[in-house]
């Protein structure tokens, strides 16, 4: 096969006319040409750090819609599944990956659970991250989460560290506002990658440490304008990555997206490409072409290096997307999953008032960290009531693996006015956690959701709407376009109950991971993720 384009050589740094021959996958030869041509051809996108369960999607439907923009590969960290079904998680998502031609780079979770301080439905102690890290395809050691873990020596966390340096994979980082000696020590621990940073002095320290950023937006956390500079300075040391992308973000667009508006905001295009295709691959090992001779032939015709507009997906050589309509076929996926929980009463989520003033969790627009308060609450018939109108809601987390009576707290940010949404696509651990305005109405969408055994649910007076995610209650083996539209849907509805927040399920699924600041819950309680401990529900 032969194809012409522009040739846009990101690894040496030029663009010239030029054909290339591609045989068995691979680029025979690459031969100069003497006129320009209409289409630019540039090496394919790489998402250097994603959890591919967050899309709601199985791995054969996210690289289906994945590859339409662009995306060749990704570095996906598992420990989604990984909590919820163990190391048959992992492998789940291995073997689904194989049926499609795409390239996932997945990691052995590191944190499984995340913490001490939630149930999830299984551990990976450092036998279990030994083994799959002995896999080949396993390339490297998931987000290390435990910072103070790291930092106090912990041996099941120093045992991972171990595993992963023996093995010679890569340990990625999640250091989110970690600074000074702390984060000195963190690096220091051999722990390569961070891409919970938010501010630029943050992320220029971690540099000047030698940890590699990298730069994200996604649904819920979006810091590329931020930092955007650091790859205009520091090219060689940033990748592009989405972390959580719900289906609806992930049809209109991947790390095409970011390439765009990192152009727009004046960053050259050569800078910009080598994040986006060349660092991860370099970074990682991995096996995907980056358009010189001999390389796998991995790679897009694109429109222009403005609008980044993507005609063709080539990956070894085949074409896998043609504007905008996948190639690669759907596949049938098996449905597996862990869901003991029964079925609860209105009562269960009721609050004896031991005290008037509570602390109460703040949820922040487009970000997964939280801020915290107290507020007085009103007691009626001896319990604590939500103030819908001073927007407090009651915010409630029930384990989903076995029965166990409900963690209840309360929550500003939300805004709904009447009835409430639920999910079980909590992270990391994926209990079950909803939002409302009383507890019968939060005790109706907890129970659909422990009816189908995973979803996400929106219920307003006799209204109840579901999606259903029947895979390990966190994804759906259906039409990638169908769910994306569906989820769409429940966001709407869950903004006409009265929520101004921008993606109301993305936040949601964010109020239980207790490795991130500053007030979280979990089914353990309510957590304080500054001080790394539990604190009671009414403040002193």
């Amino acid at each position: 096969m032969r194809i012409s384009g522009n040739i846009v050589d990101v690894v040496h740094e030029r663009i010239y006319p030029g054909t290339m021959e591609i045989r068995d996958g691979r680029i025979l030869d690459i031969s100069s040409d003497r006129e320009t041509h209409s289409v630019f051809i540039i090496p394919g996108f790489v998402d250097a750090h994603v959890h591919i369960e967050s899309s709601m999607l199985v791995p054969s439907e996210f690289a289906r819609i994945a590859a339409i923009h662009g995306t060749v590969g990704t570095v996906s960290d598992p420990h989604e599944i990984g909590n919820v079904l163990g190391i048959n998680g992992v492998r789940f998502m291995i073997e689904n990956g194989r049926t499609v031609l795409f390239t996932f780079c997945f990691g052995a979770p590191s944190c499984v659970p995340s913490s001490p301080f939630e149930t999830s439905g299984a551990s990976l102690g450092p036998a279990e991250v030994d083994g799959l890290l002995k896999d080949h395809d396993i390339r490297y050691l998931s987000e290390v989460m435990n910072v103070p873990g790291v930092l106090n020596g912990d041996p099941e966390v120093a045992a991972k560290l171990a595993g992963a340096k023996k093995h010679r994979k890569v340990i990625d980082g999640h250091a989110p506002a970690l600074r000074g000696r702390d984060l000195a020590m963190y690096a220091g621990a051999g722990i390569s990658t961070d891409h919970e940073t938010f501010t630029y002095d943050e992320g220029m320290e971690k540099l000047s440490l030698g940890m590699k950023l990298c730069i994200r937006e996604g649904s819920a956390a979006k810091n590329l304008h931020e930092l955007a500079q650091l790859m205009d300075k520091y090219p060689d040391l940033c990748m592009l990555c989405t972390d959580d992308m719900h289906p609806h973000d992930l049809v209109r667009g991947h790390i095409n997206r970011l390439v765009q508006k990192a152009v727009e905001g004046g960053i050259d295009v050569m800078k910009v490409l080598r994040c986006a295709c060349v660092n991860p691959v370099r970074h990682y090992g991995l096996p995907v072409g980056l358009l010189q001779k001999g390389d796998r032939a991995d790679f897009l015709v694109i429109d222009d290096l403005d609008r980044f507009t993507v005609l063709e997906t080539y990956i070894k050589g085949q074409l896998v997307a043609h504007c905008g309509t996948p190639l690669l076929p759907r596949v049938s996926v098996p449905e597996i999953n862990a869901f003991a929980a029964t079925k609860r009463a209105a009562s269960d989520f009721s609050v004896k008032a031991l005290g008037k003033t509570i602390h109460v969790i703040e949820a922040i627009n487009g970000e997964v960290i939280t801020n915290r308060s107290t507020v007085r609450l009103a007691a009626e018939g001896g319990c604590l009531q939500p103030d819908p109108r001073e927007d407090i809601l009651k915010i409630v987390v029930v384990n989903r693996y076995r029965d166990a009576l409900p963690s209840i707290g309360f929550v500003r940010g939300f805004g709904l006015k009447r009835g409430a949404i639920a999910s079980s696509v909590a992270h990391d651990s994926h209990n079950i956690i909803a939002v409302g305005v009383d507890d019968d109405v939060i005790c109706r969408a907890v129970n659909l959701i422990i009816e189908h055994k995973g979803g996400i649910v929106v219920v307003d007076g006799t209204r109840e709407e579901i999606l259903s995610l029947p895979i390990a209650g966190i994804m759906t083996n259906k039409d990638a376009p169908d769910i994306a539209r569906r989820y769409a849907e429940l966001d709407v509805l869950a903004q006409s109950l009265g929520s101004e927040l921008q993606a109301p399920f993305m936040a949601l699924s964010f109020m239980t991971l207790p490795v991130i600041p500053r007030l979280k819950i979990t089914d353990k309680g309510l957590f304080d993720g500054d001080r790394f401990t539990f604190i009671d529900l009414f403040s002193p």
